[in-house]
């Protein structure tokens, strides 16, 4: 399941606007920061899918958290610059070694800039 619900706040969207002296061209940078919400299933515990999470995640400066739910899936929240929170979308897809992702569910969720670390919770 896939819903976007992405958020347009300008304090969150930070636009650059480059132009050179020389050239009447310019060209914008948009800087969006997002937060996501997923729900993993497959085999992913037991096969240290949260300390990859938290490994591939601080590699691309994103924030939050993951944890190990009852039935099985892992579920996580991430924040930061959309297209590092993509790359770390695209690794929870595939896994660390010996899991098997069946499905990842993706929920958009208002970013709020609170972390400042990624932690592994129970």
């Amino acid at each position: 399941m896939i819903q976007n619900n992405t958020n347009s706040n300008s304090s969150l969207n930070k636009e650059i606007n480059t132009s050179s002296s020389s050239s009447s061209s310019s060209s914008s940078f948009s800087y969006e920061y997002i937060r996501v919400h997923l729900i993993i299933s497959g085999k992913v515990q037991g096969v240290y899918f949260r300390k990859h999470t938290q490994d591939v995640s601080l590699q691309n400066y994103v924030y939050g958290w993951v944890k190990n739910l009852p039935n099985g899936d892992v579920e996580c929240v991430l924040e930061g610059l959309k297209s590092n929170v993509d790359k770390v979308i695209r690794w929870c897809h595939r896994g660390p070694p010996n899991s098997r992702v069946d499905n990842v569910e993706i929920k958009y969720e208002a970013f709020t800039g609170n972390f400042t670390d990624f932690k592994i919770t129970e």
